[in-house]
């Protein structure tokens, strides 16, 4: 059947949504509230809590197509992008959901009718595995699924599959069970008759794929490894995108699909190479035209590239793409930035995120194209410096962590050099750093305690910041060697850690005493208190009571960030969106869209503003359980990458100033902050800003430290009324000073020059000399090397000096001698500094060294002469 991609994404919506399915857009790729994963890497991340229990299931049957990304953790496809045609970083993942509703009748039922009577597949080229059973569990062979297969495939086309290709689990603990995948053998009769496909399922055989997952979760896995029945059955299925499309479209690559060919095309066009010329520029236009698109949708759902955590797999892995660009078509410019209006045109109305943000993506991608490509010319400088026939794994290593190269990069260079990379050496480095990170990554959870029975924690901070309280269930965790406990309560004044504003801290109280509350955060949607220790009987009454004052101080800096955000949209402009923000007791920090430094006059603008609105005293306008869309006919602002449910809250500071969706505490007047001042201003990534303000006492606090400084000043220059003019008094007395210390510098180092010129002498036909001088800094030394260079030919200086009570060497000589006797400054530099304790560097016609020693500097400059008479 020729569907296009888009009618085969919505053909499988319209599918489920006839069947009674609740049709729910895509989580962001980027996960906000779950401590053990970065990104969605499958389309049941965004309902966990209802397989977990957390939460209630809104609806008993669920279908979406969900973004997802896997470059990290369990699920790592990375290296295989590219390489082969059927793996990537970023997948669509055509889901649907049974929340203790349908279970495995009605799911094998569904998917075999949409595979072979809605989108035609030949009944004859499909597979299905089955879980055989498993002793070390206590699994018997999934008879049920079986059976039902056989009402619809012929038994010798049902596979029987172990633990590790037909039992599917969350995680080492959490919701598992049995599941039934279907394989589509898209090869030609020639090769079908040649070989049963039976015998390729589950093989890596790129014709012969998995394209469809049916879990059926009957369990959980708890921390000892042992299966309990969860209370409710549930179906969780999901059917790759881009390899449906590669069976529907006829083609035996996902990257000949109407998905990639106009990306592919484009990267074609631009390099001059055809696509399918060479396998090497093939597997490059592919990892490109994968890379962008993963890239492009982190960027939209608020991650930006960066040097930790989810930032930087973004950052690899545009740097990844940048780097076959570079090495295999030619590309030494940016120029994948110029892909984003395809991509646009092609997800739009899918996910509208893309065209919203085209042009802020596009500036994202450009800058960091240019950053890496600058940091690739400076690798390869590194590269091109390094001594040695062969490449030290250390060294290999050191280009990877510090400069991105991939050491097939590296390994490229050097076979253009006639060298060899000591793999072995690389590999042990790399397993070095793997162990770090995992080390510093690990934690160990225990199974949840249950005190009492009950699902979700109410939380009531808006209203109360004190409550009785009861704990519902609690567990061990252990962090980087650091024990802590995890609490959940029935109901909660604290708030969790959420859209940038963080958790708050306090105290639970019992007649047995009282324990702190060190944090609150979210774990998907659950409320998870953190503490240092329990009580002595979980099972009390306690009174949960917040720290108020540090929530006074949290909440007046989340309300004036809703003050500051519309500020700068009215001062800067309508582009102007969030991307990111911390709120805490000390500061709002605010990441935003645009594409200059905001000047002093701006922020002055911005800020008095922000002040204008505090001194209206502005009621609070709250309004919680707000229908969305009717939230968005409000005009409140949304931010891309946040998650929203079917109903909001939303906060409003005047109607016609300030109206968000906002999860978050406030004030319940303006006035209540006091007042607001700007503290920094600076660039976070291309084209987003970051700025810091305090408000209420923490301003304040600022004032009177700026006013004790300023008095400070005015005693120390004994200038009470007018400080500003005693200062400039004293700049202009340090130029003038700094005048004279310069032209006696000058004459020092005319004296010096006519000194060195004179003690010359000729060794070995070069003209050398060796001579402690007295010169203060070490640029005042190189002037005058280069100076002597000018007026000497064949020459070789060694010069020591005392600076800042430290050993200098500095060592100078002529290119010609260079050529001619095959010196190398910096080779000589680094023999003379062993005598001063100290090492240094440079290039082969000038290098100095510094050290430790200053008895040794006698000895270094005679050792000069022995280098030379050798």
């Amino acid at each position: 059947m020729n569907m296009t991609s888009r009618q085969i994404r919505q053909a499988f919506l319209d599918y489920f949504e006839e069947r009674g399915h609740q049709i729910v857009p895509s989580a962001p790729m980027v996960i906000k509230n779950d401590p053990t994963l970065m990104f969605t890497n499958a389309g049941m991340n965004q309902f966990k809590d209802i397989f977990l229990g957390n939460a209630p299931a809104k609806y008993p049957r669920a279908a979406d197509t969900q973004k997802c990304l896997r470059v990290s953790g369990k699920h790592n496809d990375l290296e295989e992008v590219g390489v082969d045609t059927y793996h990537h970083t970023m997948f669509e993942m055509l889901g649907n959901w049974s929340f203790g509703d349908y279970f495995k009748t009605n799911a094998i039922e569904w998917a075999w009718d949409l595979l072979t009577r809605v989108y035609g597949i030949e009944k004859d080229r499909l597979y299905v595995t089955v879980f055989e059973g498993d002793k070390s569990d206590g699994l018997a062979k999934d008879s049920d699924a079986e059976e039902i297969w056989k009402q619809f495939i012929d038994p010798s086309r049902i596979l029987m599959g172990n633990k590790k290709d037909n039992f599917w689990e969350m995680g080492d603990t959490g919701p598992c069970g049995p599941c039934s995948e279907i394989h589509v053998d898209l090869r030609d009769d020639a090769e079908r008759a040649k070989t049963p496909g039976a015998d390729l399922v589950n093989n890596d055989h790129p014709q012969v794929i998995e394209i469809w997952n049916n879990v059926f979760m009957e369990f959980n896995r708890k921390t000892d490894g042992s299966l309990e029945k969860l209370p409710a059955q549930h179906v969780d299925t999901g059917m790759g995108f881009e390899r449906l499309c590669m069976a529907l479209q006829g083609v035996r690559s996902n990257y000949d699909t109407d998905v990639f060919t106009p990306m592919i095309n484009f990267i074609s066009e631009q390099s001059g190479i055809p696509y399918k010329k060479a396998e090497q520029t093939d597997i490059a236009m592919r990892v490109i035209a994968d890379h962008v698109r993963a890239i492009a949708f982190a960027i939209a759902d608020g991650q930006l590239p960066s040097n930790n955590k989810a930032g930087y797999v973004i950052r690899r892995i545009l740097r990844r793409a940048v780097r076959y660009a570079y090495t295999f078509l030619g590309f030494k410019e940016a120029f994948m930035y110029k892909l984003m209006p395809i991509l646009a045109e092609q997800f739009d109305g899918v996910f509208p995120e893309l065209v919203s943000q085209q042009d802020f993506i596009s500036r994202v991608i450009h800058e960091e194209e240019n950053s890496f490509l600058r940091t690739l010319g400076v690798g390869i400088q590194r590269f091109d410096s390094f001594e040695g026939d062969n490449i030290s794994g250390e060294f290999a290593f050191e280009l990877y962590d510090t400069f991105g190269f991939p050491v097939d990069l590296t390994q490229l260079l050097a076979r253009e050099q006639k060298k060899s990379v000591d793999m072995n050496g690389f590999n042990a480095e790399m397993e070095k750093q793997k162990n770090r990170s995992r080390a510093a990554a690990v934690i160990d959870t225990e199974d949840w305690i249950t005190v009492r029975e009950g699902e979700e924690t109410e939380f009531i901070g808006y209203d109360l910041q004190e409550a009785d309280v009861e704990i519902l269930r609690y567990r061990k965790v252990k962090a980087k060697n650091k024990e802590q406990f995890q609490i959940v309560l029935n109901r909660t004044p604290f708030y969790a850690e959420s859209g940038g504003q963080v958790g708050d801290t306090g105290t639970l109280t019992s007649d047995n005493g009282v324990i702190r509350i060190t944090d609150t955060k979210k774990e998907n949607n659950l409320i998870v208190h953190f503490t240092d220790k329990l009580p002595l009987d979980p099972s009390d009454s306690f009174e949960a009571k917040i720290d108020a004052g540090r929530r006074k101080l949290i909440t007046s800096n989340h309300s004036a960030t809703h003050l500051m955000h519309s500020a700068l949209r009215e001062v800067l402009g309508n582009h102007v969106a969030q991307k990111g923000s911390l709120v805490n007791e000390e500061l709002t920090r605010f990441d935003f869209s645009h594409f200059a430094k905001v000047t002093d006059e701006e922020l002055k603008k911005i800020e008095q503003r922000v002040n204008e609105k505090i001194r209206e005293n502005i009621l609070l306008d709250e309004r919680r359980n707000v229908p969305i869309e009717d939230a968005m006919k409000l005009g409140a602002t949304a931010l891309f990458g946040e998650k929203y449910g079917d109903y909001v809250r939303v906060i409003t500071f005047d109607p016609a100033y300030s109206r968000e969706l906002c999860g978050g505490t406030h004030v319940k007047a303006t006035g209540e902050i006091g007042l607001f001042k700007f503290v920094s201003e600076s660039s976070v990534a291309a084209g987003v800003r970051r700025v810091e303000a305090i408000t209420s006492s923490n301003a304040l606090n600022h004032f009177e430290a700026q006013e004790k400084s300023l008095q400070t000043i005015a005693e120390l220059l004994k200038a009470q009324k007018d400080v500003v003019k005693a200062v400039e008094n004293v700049i202009s007395e340090n130029e003038n000073l700094r005048s004279v210390i310069q032209t006696m510098l000058r004459e020092k180092a005319r004296s010096l020059k006519k000194e060195i010129t004179a003690e010359l002498e000729e060794v070995n036909g070069i003209n050398f000399a060796s001579k402690k001088i007295e010169l203060p800094s070490a640029e005042e030394i190189k002037n005058l090397c280069f100076e002597l260079r000018q007026s000497n030919s064949n020459l070789m200086l060694v010069l020591g000096a005392e600076i800042d009570g430290k050993p200098h060497l500095s060592v100078l000589i002529s290119d010609d001698l260079v050529k001619t006797h095959n010196l190398d400054a910096s080779k000589v530099v680094r023999e003379l500094a062993k005598h001063i304790q100290g090492g240094g560097g440079g290039q082969a016609f000038y290098a100095n060294a510094g050290g430790k020693d200053i008895s040794g500097l006698d000895a270094a400059l005679s050792a000069a002469r022995n280098i030379i008479s050798n």
